[in-house]
C-alpha cells in the first residue's frame, strides 16, 4: 500500500459518469484488477473521510504508462468535489488497497458480469486475462443506454461483448442476470467474475453455485477508513463447511470474495438473527469453492492458505447423490 501525491492528468465526462486519470507510477506498477484507491479530500471541506474508488485501468506501458484511471458517478458532495478537479491539481491518494480478482491457469474460459459503472474494473481484468491467453466474455448492463459503461471500449476489451438495458434502449432488454445462463453455456465458462450492485452480485453468485461454476464477486460496501481499522464495511462470510461464519472487512479481506462463501441472506437483510448459525443447507457452499486468498494476515475463517478458485466438483456431486 502506497500513499502518494498524484497529479491530475485529465478529468472528463464518459457518458453520464466521470473519468479521472492520475499520474501514479508507483501505484500503477503494482495495482491489480479488483483493487481500489482512497482519495483524500481538502481540509477545508465539511466532509472529512477519504473516498474509495475502484481502479478502472492501471497503465504500465505505452503513452499512458504510470497512470491510473478511476470512474465515478456524481452521487454526493465528495464525488461532486472530485468532478471539479482540474488538470495539474494534486490529490492525496492511498493504494492499491484490497484483494484483487484471482486467476488459475486451468480456468481459461471466463465470463465477466458488470452492472452500471461497477463494470469499470472488469475492463482492467479482461485485459489481464487476455494477456494470460484466456478468453474473456463481457456482459454489461444498466437501466438505460446512457448508463451503459463505455460500450465501444467494451467491444474491444473482450472476446465477446453483450449489453443489456432494462428499458431496451441498447442491446438486449432485461437485466444482466437474464443472459448470464445462456452465455455460461455457450462459452462453456470455467469461472465467472462479477462487479456491480450487491443484489446483482447475489443473483450471479447463486446462479453459479447452482451450476457448479466458481464465481468471484467484487462487493460494494460503505467504507469509512478503507484501511481495515473501523470495521464499518463488514461482510458475513461462511466457513468452508458452511456451519459457522465471521464478519470480514470488504476493504482488506475483500473487496473480492468467493461468491459462494458470502452469507447473502444475513448481509442483504433476510431478517435472520445475527446470533443464529447459518442454516444447515448452507453447508453446500463448501462444494462451490475455497476462499479467495493472498499473502498476509487473515481474519478467522478466511484462510490465507486456501486455494483460490478451487471448485470441489467431486464434493458437489457427492452431495447431490
Amino acid at each position: 500500500m502506497i500513499r502518494t501525491k498524484c497529479e491530475v492528468l485529465s478529468n472528463r465526462a464518459t457518458g453520464v459518469y466521470r473519468s479521472l486519470t492520475l499520474v501514479a507510477p508507483d501505484i500503477a506498477e503494482v495495482a491489480r484488477p479488483g483493487q481500489f484507491v482512497e482519495i483524500g479530500v481538502p481540509e477545508d471541506r465539511t466532509f472529512m473521510l477519504r473516498r474509495p474508488f475502484s481502479i478502472h485501468q492501471a497503465s504500465r506501458r505505452g503513452g499512458w504508462a504510470g497512470t491510473l484511471e478511476i470512474v465515478f458517478d456524481l452521487v454526493g458532495p465528495g464525488t461532486q468535489w472530485l468532478a471539479e478537479a482540474k488538470q495539474h491539481d494534486v490529490l492525496d491518494v492511498i493504494g492499491p488497497i484490497g484483494r484483487s480478482f484471482q486467476q488459475r491457469d486451468e480456468l481459461s474460459r471466463c465470463v465477466l458480469v458488470g452492472g452500471g459503472y461497477g463494470a469499470a474494473p472488469l475492463y482492467f481484468l479482461s485485459d489481464e486475462l487476455r494477456l494470460a491467453g484466456k478468453e474473456a466474455h463481457l456482459i454489461v448492463g444498466a437501466r438505460n443506454h446512457e448508463r451503459v459503461f463505455k460500450p465501444i471500449e467494451g467491444k474491444r476489451a473482450g472476446d465477446s461483448f453483450t449489453i443489456t438495458t432494462e428499458d431496451g434502449t441498447l442491446g438486449e432488454t432485461g437485466r444482466v442476470i437474464d443472459v448470464v445462463p445462456a452465455i455460461i453455456e455457450r462459452t462453456a465458462a470455467d469461472v465467472v467474475y462479477a462487479c456491480g450492485p450487491n443484489p446483482m452480485l447475489r443473483a450471479v453468485a447463486e446462479l453459479c453455485l447452482a451450476r457448479g461454476v466458481p464465481c468471484q464477486v467484487a462487493v460494494e460496501e460503505m467504507m469509512a477508513c478503507g484501511l481495515g481499522v473501523c470495521w464499518t464495511c463488514v461482510v458475513p462470510y461462511l466457513s468452508a463447511d458452511g456451519r459457522s461464519w465471521w464478519n470480514v472487512r470488504a476493504c482488506t479481506e475483500g473487496p473480492v470474495f468467493n461468491g459462494a462463501r458470502i452469507w447473502w441472506d444475513q448481509w442483504l437483510g433476510a431478517g435472520l438473527d445475527q446470533t443464529e448459525p447459518p442454516p444447515a443447507e448452507l453447508a453446500d457452499n463448501e462444494a462451490a469453492g475455497r476462499a479467495l486468498a493472498e499473502e498476509g494476515e487473515a481474519e478467522p475463517g478466511f484462510d490465507a492458505d486456501e486455494d483460490p478458485l478451487r471448485l470441489g466438483v467431486e464434493a458437489l456431486e457427492a452431495r447431490k447423490g
